[in-house]
């Protein structure tokens, strides 16, 4: 086969295009290859396509290089880095022998065209580097080209693609999955995109399920390495995996097809095909792609001139002569390769899409681009040479390709499709991405919907665009399917890691008391505030409802009739009492101290009157202070009849001198002194810290308790403390009285 295809013109753009591949097989006995294996990239083909149709389109415009025409010559390149070699020395020399000291036609080329390989551009692009040759690259963004020292006459059509990683991650979020498996073909882009996605997927809590690397297409092709170990029951729980496949080693994805794998969501970058014949089933692994793919314009016509490219009307093209005859069933002469007993009418435009794919690719869609930019380019050179040159308009006699750099460099163009190109790489801008849906369903289907967008420049949150109601997913998948290791924790639960395992794995464990969690996976539970509680399911804090110990209330019922009961009891006595005031035993009874002790009981039952009820500023102060001095006048009372007692058994002790103690009703004063001491420190404790309303959260579920907040408690501790002190003097006086009594009575 003819390595190259040439079609002459004034200046020809030179084109490096994959086209066709071919193997060796060696027995195990000898070293001779007793086998060749030809294989066509029948979809490559449709860049051959699309520099032809862009060169016959500048051709026919009246307005951009009229009186110039462009020619093509493209070359068939595969893996060997000789081949590739010598394919770029031909297009310098114009010659297909090497060395070239033969006699045969000088070079007309003035660019070339490479990829989609970014190792095919660099290998090339060291070589042409030598001469300054132009070299525009239609495969992906690759940021290694860039260096201007080493490839400064290296153009990269393509946006960059910086982003990508970005888009995929949004989308996961957008579906909320969370635990996906990784395929990425090995080299230098796809270690590159594994360590930028790895880094987006670690900042939006994204887990990595498993990362599985795919050799290339050379790789496969001499080694034995299986490709089914990327179904094993390891890869098995995540049910979306994102593949990416490197331009140049995009036949890895026919490899990982053969086995069926219909449980998935497959998550991809455009250049990745399927198998470029189709297995010919009914049922397709990769239905349902989702596919991230640059955003570009229709190119009008281009489907009907595939429509009209036959073997007849370009003769000189061996490559569509070998399409014809493997896709029509035509039978190929050995004598001068001409194509016989070919059907009617056979047309590119009627082979179904697992043969050939209609839809214009990113890399033909930048081959369409990179055509026009040399044509504007040369456009400019050829107005320059005619401002400097008037009366040689149209000579081309001198011209270099190295003069299209200036233009080049500074070039910026809207292109028939209406896209916006720019060729300088410092302000080439990032790409925007069509969110495409693959149907396959049935196998050969190959239609690719747009079902979304993802725009990098758009505000944060408006990035991402999607149609989820056109969305097609995996075979027996109908509806949006879930890709998580561990199961959303619901509302009242937070979630607990699980140790040695991905922070996508966890436990889920209920909020603790007074806390809530009223989002799905919530890490940490809130706490509820004071003034509020946590309902029974921990979602939602309620709004605790005020309480007091209230009359209305049992306790505050059985407590206020106690009270009562108790004052009455005591009134009763004292009425008893005041009747038989002048009897005998009322007298001998100290009539004063008994009324003072029995007014003083009644109001102490009064007083637990005051704890009764809502809380006020007026009550509190009461509460403390009332009963305090109540119940000292009446601690003091009995105090003063113990003295008096023990007062009176010694006085009528022989040699004794106290009665004028008795007589003069000296025990009676202990009573207002007490009291009088009672008041003081009570009078202390209001004038630092007096008592006031207060409110308490936590004691009561679903309350809060309105409360008499103590205020000085070291005041409120004086005060009882002086109380137990007299109590202590009562205990002590009755045991000093006890003995004289008991005396008495014996003698």
């Amino acid at each position: 086969m003819k390595k190259s295809v040439y079609k002459d013109g004034d200046v020809v753009v030179g084109g490096f295009f994959l086209l066709y591949s071919h193997t060796h097989h060696f027995s195990s006995s000898h070293q001779r290859p007793n086998n060749f294996y030809l294989r066509f990239k029948l979809n490559n083909y449709q860049h051959v396509l699309a520099l032809v149709f862009a060169i016959e389109e500048i051709n026919s415009n009246l307005h951009l290089l009229s009186n110039i025409s462009l020619g093509y010559e493209f070359h068939n390149v595969g893996h060997s880095q000789w081949r590739t070699l010598e394919s770029s020395l031909t297009l310098l020399t114009g010659q297909s022998e090497i060395p070239n000291y033969t006699c045969g036609r000088g070079s007309k080329s003035t660019a070339v065209l490479t990829g989609t390989a970014w190792e095919t551009s660099a290998q090339v692009g060291t070589l042409l580097e030598l001469y300054r040759f132009p070299q525009l690259t239609f495969g992906s963004f690759v940021p290694m080209l860039r260096d201007s020292g080493q490839f400064s006459s290296v153009y990269q059509m393509s946006p960059k693609d910086a982003f990508l990683a970005l888009g995929m991650v949004s989308l996961m979020l957008h579906f909320s999955w969370t635990w996906v498996g990784l395929v990425i073909a090995e080299g230098q882009k796809g270690l590159q995109f594994l360590s930028d996605l790895k880094e987006e997927m670690n900042r939006s809590r994204i887990c990595v399920a498993f990362v599985k690397m795919i050799s290339s297409t050379a790789m496969l092709h001499f080694s034995d390495r299986p490709t089914h170990d990327l179904w094993t029951q390891e890869t098995s729980p995540a049910n979306v995996v994102i593949m990416y496949f490197d331009p140049s080693e995009s036949d890895a994805g026919f490899y990982t097809g053969q086995y069926l794998v219909t449980w998935r969501v497959w998550v991809t970058n455009s250049q990745w095909h399927a198998a470029t014949f189709g297995n010919n089933l009914i049922i397709d692994s990769f239905h349902g792609t989702i596919i991230f793919s640059n955003q570009r314009e229709e190119i009008s016509g281009f489907k009907t001139f595939i429509h009209t490219a036959t073997p007849s009307k370009y003769p000189e093209d061996i490559y569509l002569t070998m399409f014809w005859a493997i896709n029509f069933d035509c039978i190929l002469s050995n004598f001068d390769c001409a194509l016989k007993n070919c059907p009617p009418n056979a047309s590119l435009t009627c082979l179904p899409a697992s043969h050939f794919d209609l839809t214009m690719s990113e890399e033909s869609y930048n081959i369409y681009n990179a055509v026009y930019a040399v044509a504007h380019a040369l456009h400019g050179v050829l107005l320059q040479h005619v401002q400097k040159q008037p009366s040689k308009n149209g000579e081309w006699k001198g011209f270099s390709p190295w003069q299209l750099h200036h233009s080049l460099k500074e070039l910026q163009f809207t292109s028939p499709a209406g896209d916006q190109v720019n060729m300088d790489e410092r302000r080439k801008p990032a790409a925007e991405y069509d969110i495409l849906n693959f149907w396959n369903l049935p196998e050969g289907l190959r239609l690719r919907t747009k079902v979304g967008r993802f725009s990098p420049h758009a505000p944060h949150g408006q990035q991402l665009s999607l149609n989820e109601d056109v969305m097609e997913w995996g075979t027996g998948i109908t509806e949006t399917p879930r890709s998580v290791c561990s199961e959303s924790c619901s509302p009242g639960f937070r979630k607990s890691p699980r140790e040695g395992l991905a922070v996508c794995c966890f436990s889920c464990t209920p909020c603790p008391e007074n806390e809530i969690s009223n989002e799905t996976d919530m890490e940490q539970c809130m706490k509820c505030p004071d003034h509020q509680y946590a309902n029974t399911q921990r979602i939602c804090c309620l709004p605790k409802s005020l309480t007091f110990l209230a009359y209305e209330d049992t306790l505050g019922k059985a407590l206020a009739g106690t009270a009562l009961t108790l004052t009455v009891l005591t009134a009763a006595v004292l009425g008893l009492f005041v009747k038989h005031r002048h009897t005998p035993i009322v007298k001998a009874n100290n009539r004063a101290l008994s009324y003072t002790l029995l007014i003083s009981l009644t109001c102490c039952f009064l007083c637990s009157l005051l704890f009764i009820g809502r809380p006020s500023t007026a009550t509190c102060i009461l509460q403390q202070t009332s009963f305090g001095v109540v119940f000292t006048v009446a601690v003091s009372t009995v105090l003063a009849k113990t003295i008096t007692v023990l007062l009176a058994f010694k006085v009528t002790a022989p040699g004794r001198r106290m009665r004028q103690w008795l007589v003069s009703g000296a025990p009676n004063s202990i009573i207002p002194i007490c009291s009088l001491i009672q008041l003081t420190l009570c009078g202390f404790w209001m004038g630092t810290n007096p008592p006031y309303i207060d409110i308490d959260a936590h004691s009561e579920h679903g309350h809060i308790v309105i409360v008499c907040n103590k205020g000085s408690l070291t005041a409120f501790y004086c005060v009882l403390g002086y109380l137990g002190s007299l109590s202590h003097a009562i205990i002590i006086a009755t045991f000093r009285a006890a003995p004289e009594v008991l005396l008495r009575e014996c003698l």
